[in-house]
């Protein structure tokens, strides 16, 4: 079973996490820092941000941490962070690309993006194209995107309706969003394979795990009871984040994981972090994310 202790010494390594300040991303930031990388801990609330820098640090009092604020509903945002990052890491190592929101409301970005899609994939796609330089310089790097079991309920984007303007529903969207964050996964590791990078793609999900992402879909208030539901689920029977971020930190950091392969609880919604089937490698899909994504953020994925 991986574990921690598993993980190899990260000295000398960037890594960059989205989402760092809470849940399974400040998690991962605790394990990396403990192992040595400099992490770039890139997250929307700058006081949440300090204090969670406070929480690393008291456990390991030599971490490197950066932080930089980066709020993945606004491209503008995005491109600031991406700049704020190339100037301290000159080359990255990872990125885990694991900030998310889940069932909202619906809403829209500050780009008009339909805003469970604008944050978790479309802000993503744009932070991950502005890196790309970063990344193929290192010597063998990582892009980990965490999707979700609800990529199942998910449909591909219609590339004509991507923001599902008159037809939302925030777990349908929720799905869409996830399905997104996995066909990219497998696409950008395409296009690492096409171009010989070096840089690797691999996708995880934590199954079900107990932080905030419950409880804040609760509080917003846009999924009806089943927000409830699942928000208890997790309280009950969900993992801790540090069994729930173990598969994007297998995916990042596991020497024997390669490029398109998917890390998750081996029994889906629980359990240690394995190798998960790919189940839908659908081409088509892929191709279409490409081009909306491309459309949408005026921003290429490709080398």
């Amino acid at each position: 079973m991986f574990g921690v202790d598993d993980i190899p010494d990260l000295t000398g390594r960037v890594a960059v996490v989205t989402g760092a300040n809470g849940g399974l991303g400040l998690q991962t930031t605790r394990v990396l820092a403990a192992k040595g990388a400099h992490v770039v801990m890139a997250a929307r609330n700058e006081g949440k941000t300090e204090r969670a820098v406070e929480e690393v640090r008291r456990e390991t009092p030599q971490a490197r941490l950066t932080t930089i604020r980066l709020d993945l509903g606004s491209l503008d945002s995005v491109r600031e962070a991406a700049e704020a990052i190339v100037d301290v890491a000159p080359r990255i190592d990872l990125l885990i690309n694991n900030a998310g929101v889940m069932a909202t409301p619906e809403g829209r970005t500050a780009d008009g993006f339909e805003t469970q899609l604008g944050v978790d994939h479309l802000g993503h796609w744009a932070l991950t194209a502005r890196l790309l330089p970063e990344l193929v310089a290192a010597p063998a790097a990582r892009v980990v995107t965490v999707t979700s079991f609800a990529r199942f309920s998910g449909r591909p984007l219609d590339s004509s309706n991507p923001h599902l303007r008159g037809r939302y529903s925030a777990w349908p969207a929720y799905g869409q969003a996830k399905l997104a964050n996995y066909h990219f996964g497998l696409g950008l590791q395409g296009v690492f394979v096409r171009a010989g990078a070096r840089a690797a793609s691999l996708i995880a999900h934590p199954g079900l795990s107990h932080t905030d992402l419950q409880p804040q879909t609760v509080r917003l208030g846009g999924a009806g009871q089943s927000a409830g539901f699942w928000a208890w689920s997790a309280r009950v029977a969900g993992m801790p984040p540090e069994r729930g971020a173990m598969p994007q930190l297998r995916a990042a950091t596991d020497p024997g994981a390669r490029g398109g392969e998917l890390y998750g609880p081996r029994f889906g919604t629980f359990g240690p972090a394995v190798r998960r089937p790919i189940l839908r490698r659908n081409a088509a899909a892929i191709r279409t994310l490409w081009e909306v994504s491309e459309r949408e953020t005026g921003l290429a994925v490709g080398l």
